[in-house]
């Protein structure tokens, strides 16, 4: 997802956890705390069909074609005839599509056409800010967005800290309860809230807050949804990969990045074709392998000469390039 807001000299507004914290509760997962989504063998792994089929589903995140200013149908029909398995729609577009007079119905039937599944969907309320009043608005939007996604077959959103002021501090422990209360949300709709980190961000900036949040929230549904470029933007290991497992892992942002710009200025902007940067795409891919782990992949960019290409064409490219990054790692 697309992080606004968080220049990488921000400040963290949360203090550092504590490497040998994070390694125990970690551990505290893997010893069965009751957190099995963090280790695998969870519920969601059995409804995930591309862990079951042990192998990489290839989603297109409707960013990516996001600058051809298309219409949710459109970007639909884009992702069938590109040949994608998944989509993972903005609600903002389904928002405007339907306040144009179009259908969930109308889409549904697109993406049933097709083929597709509604792997995840991104959205951003507010749930994890401090005041009262905007929290609740925000788990108001949240249940909105779950209503609409579940009426188009899905069953996961993202759950970024959205929404949070310049300055503002959320404590780590009250980002947990309030996943917690999002997840308990979701349970009572059906789909599933992935917390997501954005690189750089001074709430959830880091993999290791994120999987603090998802630990701490004591929920059998938490789970984490990653991205290349933002595991890279917080200065992250990829090779957290490996203290998880299939239930934490269930969608994942693929994208690859260039080494100029430095890690300390580069944006979202930035974001290449899988292959086309200096990412260890193919130990990614392996460490996902090595816990039995296969989140969809869902291609995630917001690289203006890619919005400058035709649409079909730019799908076409970036599933060729996440086949030829999957065929690589074996």
């Amino acid at each position: 997802m697309q992080a606004t807001d968080t220049p990488a000299d921000a400040s963290l507004a949360t203090a550092a956890l504590d490497r040998r914290d994070l390694l125990s509760l970690t551990g505290m997962t893997l010893a069965g705390a009751g957190l099995a989504t963090l280790t695998g063998g969870s519920a969601q792994a059995a409804e995930s069909g591309a862990a079951t089929e042990k192998r990489f589903m290839l989603g297109l995140n409707m960013s990516t074609i996001r600058g051809q200013e298309l219409d949710a149908a459109q970007e639909i029909e884009i992702a069938g005839k590109a040949g994608y398995e998944a989509i993972e729609p903005w609600f903002r577009k389904l928002n405007d599509y339907v306040s144009k007079g179009g259908s969930l119905k109308d889409l549904k039937k697109r993406i049933d056409d097709h083929g597709l599944k509604v792997t995840s969907a991104i959205g951003f309320a507010a749930w994890v800010v401090n005041d009262d009043a905007k929290r609740a608005a925000g788990f108001e939007e949240a249940k909105r967005d779950m209503d609409m996604i579940a009426q188009l077959g899905g069953t996961r959103i993202a759950a970024p800290p959205a929404g949070v002021g310049q300055g503002e501090v959320v404590n780590l422990d009250d980002a947990a309860d309030r996943y917690r209360q999002l997840l308990e949300l979701g349970e009572s709709m059906g789909v599933i809230p992935q917390v997501e980190m954005w690189g750089g961000n001074p709430t959830i900036g880091t993999v290791e807050k994120a999987l603090y949040v998802a630990i701490r929230a004591g929920h059998p549904r938490a789970c984490f949804l990653g991205d290349v470029y933002h595991t890279y933007k917080g200065g992250c290991s990829f090779e957290s990969i490996r203290l998880l497992g299939p239930g934490a892992l269930q969608t994942y942002h693929m994208n690859d990045y260039p080494a100029d710009p430095p890690r300390e200025t580069i944006k979202d902007e930035h974001r290449v074709f899988p292959g086309d940067g200096i990412a260890p795409l193919t130990d990614i891919l392996k460490n996902f392998k090595s816990v039995g782990a296969y989140p969809v992949l869902s291609l995630e960019l917001f690289n203006k000469s890619y919005w400058a290409m035709d649409a079909l064409e730019c799908a076409k490219i970036g599933l060729e390039k996440m086949k030829a990054a999957v065929e690589k790692a074996g």
